[in-house]
């Protein structure tokens, strides 16, 4: 029986999306850095034997001024495949932008198109196909109404890959403590106690739709992932308050994980991947653990430090 271990990958890899296209896994994720930050990609033959592949991106087409590139995640459409990510300067100006590739793995030739020129702030899209073939992009902007301002996940429908109907609805904002991302923080020219849900990822299930999400502060312990659910992707979408993530949240050594995305494997076996601190604050790895669905919602059996029965892959066809 082969076997894995977390972290899949030793090295520095946030916000991991997983597509299964050309015969093989591509991971894309965001790299370190302080002054810059790439998007990185693996590819593997198991997903859990994983080997760097790149540049994710054409340089020569990278918006200049905003060297901070966040959360990659890639559909196939028409025969290319388009990469969806966010750029901006540290954690201020992100808009979400297309790139587009005849490869599964790249490099990826920006659009020149800002998706959401309309907000001042977005990031973390997640480009999601539905059974009728309709597009959907979900993504994360900042508001600053209701009983907890901060970062909400939305949705639009894709009237093409490179554009948005212009019609954002709702799909998660902050009901619960464990979103906090920070008190007392200067946003907007005021200050607010400031909560966060991103990280998007939409699914299908027995009928339903779900969206899995991360809340709270990234860099803390109390940063999970919990999951709302709609009879449509564009909604409306409901969800349980709770006071700790539903799905996964830490358990150490693996700190914070979040920023899931979700494949499945030959036996038809969901798993979640995502990203978690090492106990030492290191960096952000990639980890894989199998995601069960329950009569509450998605849970996952981790996260997972010891050896572990590896995802079933047979036919990488």
């Amino acid at each position: 029986m082969r076997e894995y271990t977390n972290p899949v990958w030793d090295g520095y890899f946030a916000d991991p999306f997983v597509l299964r296209a050309g015969g093989r896994f591509w991971a894309f994720g965001t790299g370190g850095g302080e002054h810059a930050q790439e998007l990185i990609g693996l590819v593997s033959d198991d997903l859990v034997t994983w080997e760097p592949h790149g540049p994710v991106l054409d340089p020569a087409t990278v918006p200049d001024g905003r060297p901070h590139h966040w959360a990659p995640e890639v559909i196939e459409h028409e025969g290319q495949y388009v990469l969806y990510y966010s750029a901006g300067v540290y954690d201020t100006g992100h808009r979400i932008r297309a790139a587009v590739s005849e490869h599964p793995g790249g490099p990826y030739r920006d659009q020149g198109v800002d998706l959401t020129a309309g907000e001042p702030f977005a990031i973390d899209p997640h480009p999601f196909r539905d059974a009728d073939g309709t597009l959907y992009l979900f993504y994360c902007v900042d508001r600053l109404e209701g009983e907890r301002v901060g970062t909400v996940v939305v949705v639009d429908r894709l009237v093409s890959p490179t554009q948005l109907a212009g019609d954002p609805r709702p799909v998660v904002t902050a009901s619960s403590d464990w979103q906090l991302f920070l008190a007392g923080r200067s946003m907007y020219d005021a200050v607010h106690d400031w909560y966060t849900c991103e990280g998007a990822f939409c699914v299908r299930r027995d009928g339903r739709y779900w969206c899995l999400y991360s809340g709270g502060n990234w860099q803390r312990e109390s940063y999970g992932v919990a999951a709302a659910s709609a009879p449509h992707p564009l909604g409306p979408w409901t969800e349980e308050p709770g006071e700790l993530p539903t799905v996964v949240r830490t358990t150490p050594p693996a700190i914070g994980p979040g920023h899931a995305s979700v494949v499945t494997d030959d036996d038809g076996q969901d798993w979640l991947v995502y990203h978690a601190w090492d106990a030492g604050g290191e960096a952000r790895r990639i980890c894989l653990d199998p995601l069960d669905w329950t009569a509450s919602g998605p849970v996952c059996r981790g996260p997972s430090a010891e050896p572990r029965p590896a995802p079933a892959v047979r036919d990488l066809g």
